[in-house]
């Protein structure tokens, strides 16, 4: 059987070292595409690991239940003991378990609860473009920082219920996730869990109408069996938290309309493209690289590569959001580019599709058409080598957005 942790067969590497992987993630994996369905990962400190490069072999092996995610990283590290029962999330658990679970929350992230939800998210979005000027230096501000880091965590934070008094607090943790400061994120978990116990209190106190938390109250209420306490603080504080990919998506789109000023000007001329448009960005420059691995539950064979039990395998979205078996000119950004058989995989697929998903999406159409609106004249501030990225192998994202307006 083949180590992953030597050259085996004729396959592609992909050096997260490398700074021209890091520069230009997507050319790199989409040359490794079209010599291998099946490329391998060379990454420091966590050892080897295998991914999958072509659209329609991702699609099989993210619905495939011989992959699993089954590795808790939270249980690895430095957590106080009695945070340990609220670090396992849905995001671990498989089958049954995960079926449960993700069924009792569900309802809140559907594409009808989110487009109700809209007038709120508009209302938001109006809110903090109203503050941009105070942020505002000569005329420039960081739109990262001041917009699309904010508006995620305000949104869900909504949605969820929690309480308006607390909702600074979470800003930070959010802001925490948006920028990839995981060792942050891990040092605040022990007030992150109180914070999320002490939202589950008040609304157990003072339940609302058609927020999340007491929605889940109400059906613990009415069957005990099916939602424990621990799942209940678990839930809140991983939805809020996991809840922050449109920030980094936002920002992304924004960089990339202005720097695209043909698809810029044809999205002004018609913003009923929008929706679309919002699908294009997704998938062109979309914040997620890789997916979160799976790990092989058997000795399996994958596109003739022995994968052995235990081994982790990505799928690269980088590569498959840019398949030519699957979209036309892959490398061109087209906001009229209309939907097709196969979709993105921005969100992943299977059962751990992304569960916020039709929410992220409502957000950046919100945002967009807010912003293309309101400031006619946005342009980025920098010139466009200047825009700064985070140089994170696994997420695609700025460490700042500055524009004038």
């Amino acid at each position: 059987m083949t180590d992953a942790s030597q050259p085996a067969l004729d396959l592609p590497e992909i050096h997260l070292t490398d700074p021209e992987v890091l520069r230009d993630p997507f050319t790199a994996y989409g040359k490794a595409r079209e010599q291998s369905p099946v490329a391998r990962i060379v990454a420091p400190r966590s050892g080897p690991m295998w991914t999958i490069t072509r659209h329609e072999a991702a699609r099989v092996m993210l619905s495939d239940p011989r992959f699993a995610l089954t590795a808790n990283t939270y249980q690895r590290i430095d957590i106080p003991e009695h945070c340990r029962p609220y670090m396992r999330t849905m995001q671990e658990m498989e089958g049954p378990e995960h079926t449960r679970l993700r069924r009792l929350v569900s309802p809140a992230f559907t594409a009808r609860r989110a487009a109700e939800f809209r007038p709120r998210i508009e209302s938001i979005v109006e809110h903090l473009l109203d503050d941009l000027p105070d942020h505002a230096e000569n005329g420039k501000v960081d739109l990262l920082r001041h917009f699309a880091q904010l508006l995620p965590i305000d949104v869900i934070s909504e949605l969820v219920g929690i309480p308006e008094a607390d909702r600074q607090q979470w800003r930070k943790y959010g802001a925490a996730v948006t920028a990839g400061q995981g060792r942050q994120v891990v040092e605040a978990i022990p007030c992150i869990v109180a914070d999320a116990k002490a939202a589950v209190t008040q609304r157990r106190a003072e339940p609302g109408t058609r927020d999340v938390i007491s929605d889940l109250i109400r059906t613990q209420a009415e069957d005990g069996d099916k939602l424990s306490d621990t799942e209940l603080v678990t839930f809140v504080w991983q939805l809020v938290l996991g809840g922050q990919t449109p920030a980094n998506l936002i920002a992304n789109a924004v960089d990339t309309l202005l720097t695209h000023p043909d698809q810029l000007a044809a999205l002004r001329a018609d913003p009923h493209l929008m929706p679309a448009a919002v699908e294009e960005l997704t998938r062109w420059s979309g914040p997620q690289l890789l997916t979160f691995p799976r790990y092989a539950q058997e000795d399996i064979d994958l596109h003739g590569v022995p994968i052995r039990k235990g081994e982790p395998v990505t799928a690269a979205i980088a590569a498959v959001n840019r398949d030519p078996r699957v979209f036309t000119n892959p490398d061109r950004l087209d906001v009229t580019r209309p939907a097709g058989p196969a979709a993105h995989l921005g969100y992943a697929h299977g059962p751990h599709f992304c569960l916020g998903a039709a929410l992220a999406r409502v957000q950046t159409e919100v945002a967009l058409t807010a912003l293309l609106r309101r400031f006619p004249n946005l342009t980025l501030a920098a010139a466009p080598d200047d825009v700064r990225r985070d140089l994170d192998p696994g997420t695609w994202r700025l460490t700042s957005l500055p524009v004038s307006y």
